[in-house]
């Protein structure tokens, strides 16, 4: 088992004030946990490229590219998207390097060089619609890297996995007229971007959850929903959006999960990756803002890929 850790020194020099719960630290405290977890030396590190501007146009619209580009304030300085999404000098080329390991790490795993691969970026991108960027996000990196799996290496059928607190608003948006991709999520409801709760038809299966619900609600929602649609459409590859904001110590949001629960969500997609899609998976890092919680998480998630355990 051969599983790749993707990330760029850029990822960490975009930030929107020091006040912002979206901070460069979440990626070091994710590099400082798998050191200190010792499970650093068995997983293949590989910095992120930039993604091209075709990648990012294969979701995204010339104008919400051009708004970023155009955008990007002088070092020092900061440009408001939205009331909690902002540039600052380095944000587009973070943004680019963060759409770019989703896509490398596609490339990766289709040809046979990754069984499975963990982009460890940021800005994150499920609420980046194709053409808006929001809620901490400016490029939709999943979105990018499920389209290039079709488009360009031409899969018929993939399903998108998304375990952060907040629906994917932006990552629904980008399929949902899109009958080979299927999007399963679970999601605190209501809350932030206050969507999700509407039946799209049978490619969404969205999962509202209320506050306070603990992983054993989770688990008992994932087996009846979600793992049925993911058998039926039988993914040829899987990608996961993975927030760890549902954790219980996360004070973003009002979940109960817990290392294990993300470990047991980690071990039900491989299952159907290993059943349908030659174990095939492309993870992307979303929410998670407690620094601890974040870390251990993700540790629990990538031992669980390498097959560690």
């Amino acid at each position: 088992m051969t599983t790749g850790f993707y990330t760029h020194a850029e990822c960490k020099r975009h930030e929107m004030g020091e006040w912002h719960p979206e901070s460069p630290a979440r990626l070091q405290a994710i590099e400082d946990q798998l050191i200190s977890s010792r499970i650093d030396p068995f997983i293949v590190h590989r910095d992120a490229p930039a993604a091209s501007l075709d990648d990012v146009a294969r979701v995204h619209t010339a104008a919400a590219i051009a708004r970023i580009r155009e955008n990007v304030p002088s070092p020092g300085k900061h440009f408001s998207l939205d009331g909690d999404t902002s540039l600052n000098a380095h944000s587009w080329d973070a943004a680019l390097h963060a759409a770019g390991a989703a896509v490398a790490a596609t490339d990766a795993v289709l040809a046979g060089e990754l069984v499975n691969a963990f982009c460890s970026v940021r800005p994150p991108g499920h609420h980046a619609t194709p053409d808006e960027s929001m809620g901490f996000c400016l490029f939709n990196n999943i979105a990018i890297a499920a389209r290039h799996a079709l488009e360009v290496h031409g899969l018929e059928r993939v399903a998108i996995v998304d375990f952060d607190v907040h629906h994917g608003n932006g990552t629904e948006a980008a399929f949902i007229d899109e009958p080979r991709v299927l999007m399963v999520s679970f999601f605190q409801h209501p809350f932030y971007p206050y969507s999700g709760a509407t039946d799209i038809g049978a490619h969404a299966v969205n999962v509202p959850v209320p506050a306070y619900s603990g992983g054993e609600v989770v688990r008992q929602l994932v087996a009846e929903r979600w793992l049925p649609a993911l058998h039926a459409h039988r993914p040829q590859m899987l990608f996961i959006s993975a927030g760890f904001d549902a954790h219980r110590e996360d004070d973003i949001g009002q979940l109960g999960l817990l290392e294990a629960d993300y470990a047991w969500l980690t071990q039900q997609i491989m299952a159907i990756a290993d059943e349908y899609a030659q174990g095939r998976i492309v993870s992307c890092l979303e929410g998670g803002y407690n620094l601890s919680a974040l870390a251990r998480s993700v540790v629990a998630h990538i031992k669980t890929l390498a097959r560690l355990d």
